[in-house]
């Protein structure tokens, strides 16, 4: 018998060559049909988060209708009662969810992901966050979106078989832009958004998926919901001269109402603002019962204008529609989003900061009779999200997206790169980071601790063994010795 090589075998090399090429690899389609699955399920999460939550806020609204003094009795009761269903096994459910996801990404440890990520955590994150906006809680549901998309990316990941903590960590990271593209309906921010803010860096490799991902999302979001901006297409710009001491204006006031929100929200664990969170961890759920009755309070002074996401009022400051009360808007739900935050409670703090930039840009707007004042208005509101989140990259291309508006793109980029060395005086570390880095401080603590516990349990059984070597009882250390025996 001959040993020759096959002519079928072998007549075609090329495409041989190009078949076995790393793109037709099964182990690659079995990473993008999953990666892509995922896509689809984040996408179908979110509208249906999306949906929910103007139902719980409209069930609010009627509510409310029966009397302006219901919320300060029912929302201080149910910001108690989120504390401390919060208190244990879903303590990950609590805050926004940005955190939790940039800790998963850079800790790889299973058992860690798995108490931040599990599927029963991004389902309570989703029902706590809907119950808290039936009570007016002044948060966004946009960070949630972004933690239950990264769940359900994480799970996925890891029903396809991919175990590995570094795909993984690809998974979340896919997951997380997923999730804010398809909450806001921006494609093009989601992936910003998750170099900026979730990575902090760019992979190369991956960046081809992750575009992809962003994209299947983006195409189911625009198929059942259609091509829309989320506060409508807003037609202004801002023409050279004069009119450009707004960037100046709203990168420095914006800036600095920004940096000023995130210090507050961080409750430093020294200075003035430790007291306050002592005062939580030693009773959050008085806190927050607190933290709800000051929310109410600031319901009624603002005429009920500080209550829920704030879209309502921001779509109308960049509509040019009026707004009640329209100068001490951006003040007052600032001030809403503190205590809001404060409670421990699960809600994100996107839309809240859109809200009080554009309430801000009103007001800044007064003073610059040479500025169109939507134009204000639009620099105001990414200005102050940058100063809140320290992503100016990402509070651009969001801005910019949620009003279709591409002839603001100079203006919007240099105030927001300006609110974010401004907001850094003083708040150094943008929030989500510094909340990241708290997890994973707390999470190394704790690491460390269970190493102490061991090597001290390892060190008295090592003492046993020699005692017991030399034919010596081994005596209990809470039994006292009776040393008249000796």
């Amino acid at each position: 018998m001959s040993n020759e090589p096959s002519p079928a075998n072998d007549s075609n090399p090329r495409l041989r060559a190009v078949l076995g090429h790393e793109f037709f690899a099964p182990y690659q389609w079995k990473r993008r049909i999953a990666l892509w699955s995922g896509a689809v399920l984040v996408a179908l999460a979110a509208i249906l988060f999306a949906k929910a939550s103007d139902w719980a806020y409209g069930l609010f609204l009627r509510i409310l209708a029966h009397g302006v003094w219901i919320p300060l009795i029912l929302t201080p009761i149910v910001f108690g009662l989120l504390s401390w269903v919060t208190a244990g096994k879903l303590r990950a459910a609590r805050g926004s969810g940005i955190p939790q996801v940039i800790a998963t990404i850079h800790i790889e440890d299973r058992d860690f992901r798995s108490r931040m990520l599990a599927l029963p955590i991004a389902a309570s994150k989703m029902a706590l966050t809907l119950l808290a906006l039936t009570v007016g809680a002044s948060i966004g549901r946009e960070g949630p979106t972004v933690h239950v998309g990264a769940g359900l990316m994480h799970w996925l990941g890891r029903r396809f078989g991919f175990t590995d903590p570094t795909s993984l960590s690809r998974f979340i990271l896919a997951g997380g832009a997923a999730g804010i593209a398809a909450a806001f309906n921006t494609p093009l921010a989601g992936v910003v958004f998750a170099i900026e803010e979730l990575a902090g860096t760019f992979e190369h490799r991956f960046s081809g998926l992750l575009l992809t991902a962003v994209f299947v999302g983006g195409v189911v979001s625009l198929g059942l919901l259609g091509n829309y901006a989320y506060f409508g297409t807003v037609q202004t710009s801002l023409p050279l001269g004069n009119a450009w001491l707004a960037v100046l204006a709203c990168g420095v006031i914006c800036g600095l109402a920004g940096g000023l929100f995130a210090r507050l929200i961080l409750l430093s664990r020294s200075g003035p603002l430790a007291a306050l969170g002592r005062l939580r961890d030693r009773s959050p759920v008085w806190f927050a019962v607190g933290c709800g009755l000051a929310l109410a309070v600031l319901g009624v002074l603002s005429h009920n204008a500080v209550y829920g996401t704030g879209y309502v009022q921001a779509r109308a400051f960049v509509q040019d529609a009026a707004v009640t009360p329209g100068h001490s808007f951006g003040v007052a739900k600032l001030l809403a989003n503190v205590v809001s935050y404060w409670a421990g409670i699960p809600g994100g703090i996107f839309s809240p900061a859109l809200a009080v930039g554009a309430g801000l840009g009103h007001n800044i707007a007064q003073f610059l009779p040479n500025a169109p004042e939507a134009a204000v208005v639009l620099l105001g509101m990414s200005a102050y999200l940058a100063g809140v989140t320290g992503a100016p990259l990402t509070s651009a291309v969001i801005a910019m997206e949620l009003t279709n508006n591409q002839a603001m793109v100079i203006p919007i980029m240099a105030a927001c790169l300006l609110a974010r060395a401004v907001a850094s005086t003083l708040c150094p570390t943008p929030v989500y980071k510094d909340f990241a880095e708290r997890m994973i401080r707390d999470f190394e603590q704790g690491q460390a601790a269970r190493v102490d516990e061991d090597q001290q349990d390892q060190d008295l059984d090592e003492a046993a063994d020699a005692i017991s070597a030399y034919g010596e009882p081994v005596v209990p250390t809470h039994v006292p010795r009776d040393e008249s025996k000796s």
